[in-house]
């Protein structure tokens, strides 16, 4: 019996392994063609095609993607829309996921009279469209003075990302015993020190996936990059659509490869460095 319990378990595993690893090589494929193109000149991609491998590997494309390579008009490679995009990714990650923890405290654990309400209205911004927000957007942002700045940016993205914090600390922040609440308010805490004492300390897990959410999705963000933005106040997705779209010279295939990696590089890192923490704090409750 236990050999035949140990035959179907390998049996199962010789069966599951290879169909992921090939799952994970279909995906892989367009990273890995990007990759190679990065390093071929304009020469070796025009003389066959997008897809093979560099007959020698030319690191100068990376330095002319980063700072050499004209995008509208600029000459200044994808340099200063990275600076943009990292301007407004970090304050409004650090900024959303904030309000997100206190708004989740508040509609969890400091109970108040049409809560319930106030949390739908807030997560029904998870269900809207980016594309009925751009009307009210523009007229927000031209009657406060924030057209085209990295503010204004910064100032969507974080309105935008509290439907998700707010989402995900509220979600956490139910499992914490009323007893701990309860407790601080008999010893004297008022709301701002029992969140900084008491649920702070035990929000760790779940703030570090609301941080790697919004930065990814700030980051990656394109529709309000593109409307709200132009020259060097940009984000870095909306200078590749530029980069993508200019005919005033050849395509250099090879450039715009660096570019797209370069550009990509903040987010793997996250996912790298983060991904774990992520699922980790998607399963875990505040208190076991």
């Amino acid at each position: 019996m236990r050999d035949a319990a140990t035959l179907s378990r390998a049996g199962r595993y010789g069966f599951v392994y290879p169909v992921l690893l090939a799952f994970a090589a279909f995906f892989l494929i367009p990273m890995v063609v990007v990759i190679l193109n990065s390093l071929r000149s304009f020469e070796d991609i025009a003389q066959s095609s997008v897809l093979g491998l560099p007959r020698t590997f030319l690191w100068r494309n990376w330095s002319d993607a980063w700072s050499g390579y004209c995008i509208a008009g600029a000459c200044s490679g994808i340099r200063p829309y990275m600076w943009s995009s990292i301007a407004i990714a970090i304050p409004a990650t650090v900024i959303s996921t904030l309000i997100g923890a206190i708004n989740g405290y508040a509609l969890s654990l400091w109970r108040f009279r049409g809560d319930a309400l106030v949390f739908a209205v807030i997560t029904f911004g998870v269900f809207l469209p980016a594309q009925m927000k751009l009307v009210p957007w523009a007229i927000t942002l031209r009657e406060i003075g924030l057209s085209n700045s990295l503010g204004g940016l910064i100032l969507i993205h974080t309105v935008g990302g509290l439907s998700f914090t707010t989402l995900f600390c509220r979600n956490y922040y139910v499992s914490i015993p009323q007893d701990l609440i309860r407790a601080a308010r008999i010893d004297g805490a008022g709301f701002y020190r029992t969140f900084r004492r008491i649920v702070l300390p035990l929000s760790p897990p779940i703030l570090i996936v609301t941080v790697i959410w919004q930065f990814t999705n700030i980051w990656n963000e394109f529709l309000f990059g593109v409307t709200f933005s132009e020259g060097a106040n940009r984000p870095v997705t909306a200078a590749l659509m530029a980069l993508n779209a200019n005919i005033a010279q050849a395509r250099e295939y090879g450039v715009e490869s660096a570019a797209v990696l370069l550009a990509a590089l903040p987010t793997l890192l996250v996912y790298i460095f983060g991904g774990k923490y992520f699922l980790r704090g998607l399963t875990t409750g505040a208190v076991r």
